[in-house]
């Protein structure tokens, strides 16, 4: 019998996303649950550590993004050939999430005064630091972020597209031809375009 899946989120994609992508890819049937923030506080006490995104699997919850994300990709075969090549993806991945996180100190400053000041190292060293560099691997990764090959590291990357490109205000690889390619390419994969196709429409 094939387990159930459950999602639980909040309703945007941001770090959702990269699950969804990898459960659509492998056509692995879920339960998108997408809670009000309001609902929030009545929910929170119930989750793994008071956070989502939680999946449950056949009733069991399991918590942080990658983590599940890296449990996906092995049922759906989206994993390295060996140790190393999934050392490289695990890399690559860690690093996309580094820039998440650096990008997120930026959007989420509530003051406007300390957020004008994180605006310039963020557009004029941050991003021009990590984006050359994601689309030279791309480049010399056969259009890939790892293992010369499609794996999980695509997907989790063109999933969170959306999500980061919402914080910066402005498309984030509109300059990088390699990961535009990439990007097109994992959303006309079928499980994916077709979860795209129907998702709810949501900013981030």
């Amino acid at each position: 019998m094939a387990p159930t899946y459950k999602l639980t989120y909040f309703p945007v994609k941001a770090l959702g996303e990269p699950i969804r992508f990898l459960l659509s890819y492998g056509k692995l049937e879920f339960e998108d649950f997408r809670f009000e923030r309001e609902n929030w506080p009545d929910l929170k006490p119930s989750m793994p550590f008071g956070q989502t995104p939680v999946l449950e699997i056949n009733g069991v919850k399991a918590h942080q993004s990658i983590a599940i994300s890296r449990y996906l990709a092995k049922q759906v075969k989206l994993t390295g050939a060996n140790d190393l090549e999934d050392l490289e993806i695990d890399a690559i991945v860690d690093t996309i999430n580094d820039l998440r996180n650096k990008i997120a100190i930026y959007s989420y400053e509530a003051d406007e005064a300390i957020k004008e000041t994180r605006k310039k190292p963020l557009f004029e060293e941050t991003l021009p630091f990590y984006l050359p560099r994601l689309e030279a691997i791309a480049k010399s990764n056969n259009g890939h972020l790892a293992a010369g090959k499609l794996t999980w590291a695509d997907i989790y990357f063109v999933a969170l597209l959306d999500y980061l490109s919402f914080m910066v205000g402005k498309k984030l690889i509109a300059d990088c031809p390699t990961l535009l390619k990439l990007e097109e390419k994992v959303l006309n994969l079928p499980g994916i375009k077709e979860w795209v196709a129907k998702r709810p429409v949501t900013d981030a």
